[in-house]
């Protein structure tokens, strides 16, 4: 019987300030919503160990500000991360329109840049009522990007599981083929043995 291999993955959600990018976060990791929440300055990281296939995965997600004042010192927290939730609020059509600058920014800073590198778009707050941002909108952005699109609403544990464990699928899917590649790869971090 083999053991079942272990990965350390670290990815990163971005987006624009008050999008939800930190209740979506909580609600993945910890099964929690809350009406308040205090802007994330900088970044915050939550882990979580979630099992794919023959795999034991250490997702270590890191919630970054979405303030345009600190895009330059969160965007050094892009540099070594294995996927991107890209997310926007469903209700505030800024916040997609930035999506373009937002990507830009992740994928100047991951080494090599790729156009492969894994990303999911999050369309958030869903449950509410005045939505400005058409799912026909944000699937056609996708469509051109290749990026996988989910509607999701971290209030009412939308979506949310499937988005996350989608985007740690592809992740992991470029770091199996980097580490067959190259077995030195150093986005493959085994844990609780030497590989």
């Amino acid at each position: 019987m083999n053991p079942r291999k272990k990965v350390d993955l670290k990815l990163i959600i971005v987006g624009a300030i008050g999008v939800g990018k930190t209740s979506l976060l909580h609600q993945y990791v910890h099964k929690t919503f809350y009406e308040e929440y205090q802007t994330t300055l900088g970044a915050s990281i939550l882990s979580k160990i979630i099992i794919l296939g023959d795999t034991t995965l250490k997702l270590q997600i890191w919630d970054t500000g979405g303030q345009e004042r600190f895009r330059s010192m969160v965007s050094t927290f892009y540099k070594g991360s294995d996927g991107c939730v890209l997310a926007f609020d469903v209700t505030d059509l800024e916040s997609f329109e930035a999506l373009d600058i937002w990507r830009g920014d992740v994928l100047a800073k991951i080494v090599p840049m790729e156009q492969s590198y894994p990303m999911v778009l999050l369309g958030n707050k869903i449950d509410l009522a005045d939505r400005k941002v058409p799912q026909e909108v944000a699937q056609g952005w996708c469509r051109e990007k290749d990026i996988p699109y989910f509607e999701v609403s971290a209030k009412n544990d939308i979506n949310v599981v499937q988005a996350f464990e989608m985007l740690a699928s592809r992740a992991l899917s470029r770091v199996s083929l980097a580490r067959r590649r190259n077995p030195a790869w150093r986005n493959v971090r085994a844990w609780g043995h030497s590989s």
